[in-house]
């Protein structure tokens, strides 16, 4: 059973994710920057295979935000956090509704790993990874699997 502490870490954490799912609905940047370390490595869904800081994976942030017109939903289903020290991960399988520019509808489930270190008191993201299954017949990405 977890301890008291591991608790309030785990809730501390449900938090950066929640944070995080708001900003990605409302498109903020800033907010999804502000969840993250400077130093945050990523191995993204999309291009190239890793951003190394903040500075750099701001970039598609700004790129798929603008290419979404409205909102975008981001369901995050079997959440498992697990809290050990100053270190934390991770795991969910996310659904992300949206609508393009170009009116093309997306919705998707997709893997989601985060690593987490609690800095100066708080919990930033230090890595996360998202993917999707890939068809190795066609070498696409498969997006029509649920869960």
């Amino acid at each position: 059973m977890p301890s008291p502490v591991e608790l309030g870490d785990e809730a501390a954490i449900r938090q950066v994710i929640d944070r995080w799912a708001q900003a990605f609905h409302d498109k903020d940047v800033e907010a999804v920057v502000a969840l993250h370390d400077p130093d945050t490595v990523s191995f993204d869904i999309v291009p190239p295979l890793r951003y190394v800081g903040m500075s750099e994976y701001r970039k598609p942030w700004d790129e798929t935000f603008a290419n979404f017109d409205g909102p975008i939903e981001m369901e995050i289903r079997d959440l498992v956090i697990t809290v050990g020290g100053d270190v934390a991960f991770s795991y969910s399988l996310n659904r992300m509704i949206g609508v393009l520019n170009d009116g093309t509808e997306l919705d998707y489930w997709m893997r989601w790993t985060v690593c987490y270190r609690r800095i100066d008191g708080r919990w930033l993201i230090v890595h996360d990874h998202s993917s999707a299954p890939t068809d190795f017949a066609t070498g696409g990405a498969v997006l029509d699997l649920q869960p």
